[in-house]
């Protein structure tokens, strides 16, 4: 059961905090990827890694991946838990730091460029996301981006949906080859916005069985391998009308993004405009 703060103290509830090294690796790439335009356009390249853990481990990889993509950028690992932060205290150097907070983000004066919150909102209750979502999303620079995502525990099966300051902008979906049957099999890994929505006559139920049809129809190109096999079921949905956000250089890393307007729960549309 979460316990929600008094008035004054960080926004959210403290959940369990369980993490493993390398497993947001999916994010990440995708983070240093096709959005690391963000990071490089940023007059302050500030980034926030919300509710990292018991364990700061994905805080640290997620800064040296992006150090790469831009030197001075900066990390802030951000936990409700005060005794988590405490105990990340002894990993901080220059760009890279931990503080108390929650979903108000505390980093006064400065709007962050890109805020990662993983396996936080999938602990709470359907009706709370939303007003994370905005509360986050208030926070954000001009071209930020808050990533909100789920994954197992060792990463081999990831969705995240991106929220701009306007609004949910895409979800993607990347998993690892030889890590599923079907595409629906990443349905119990859905971020909250769309777990409960995995049912007939909701857009994401009809997504995902697009994605199953296309794999199996797909199924000729097994002998060049998944990652064939992957690339022709994105071209296929494309093809159908879906609108996929990305391009076959990520479809052959098991990813494919699509835009929020094709998933988006039914009555919500416009909701976050």
């Amino acid at each position: 059961m979460h316990f929600h703060l008094r008035a004054g103290k960080p926004v959210g509830s403290i959940t369990r905090g369980t993490t493993n090294p390398n497993r947001l690796r999916r994010v990440d790439r995708w983070l240093a990827g096709p959005q690391a335009w963000r990071l490089r356009r940023a007059e302050d390249p500030l980034v926030v890694d919300l509710g990292y853990g018991a364990a700061p481990v994905t805080a640290v990889e997620l800064f040296g991946r992006l150090r790469r993509v831009r030197p001075d950028s900066e990390l802030i690992g951000i936990e409700i838990d005060p005794a988590r932060v405490e105990a990340a205290r002894p990993l901080e150097r220059a760009g890279l730091g931990f503080r108390q907070g929650g979903f108000e983000v505390p980093v006064p004066g400065r709007r962050p460029v890109l805020v990662r919150a993983f396996n936080v909102l999938r602990q709470y209750d359907e009706g709370d996301y939303l007003a994370h979502w905005d509360t986050v999303r208030s926070r954000l620079s001009e071209d930020g981006l808050f990533i909100d995502g789920t994954c197992d525990e060792i990463g081999r099966r990831s969705t995240w949906a991106a929220v701009d300051r306007h609004g949910p902008v895409s979800l993607s979906i990347s998993m690892r080859f030889g890590a599923f049957t079907l595409p629906s099999d990443v349905a119990e890994r859905l971020p909250k916005a769309l777990i409960h929505r995995n049912v007939p006559g909701e857009n994401v139920h009809r997504f995902l069985l697009a994605m199953d049809r296309a794999w199996l129809d797909a199924a000729p190109l097994a002998a060049f391998g998944a990652r064939q096999r992957w690339t022709a079921m994105c071209a296929a949905l494309v093809e159908a009308g879906w609108p996929l956000l990305d391009s076959p250089s990520r479809w052959r890393l098991g990813e494919v993004t699509v835009a929020w307007s094709a998933v988006e729960p039914a009555g919500t549309a416009g909701r976050a405009a």
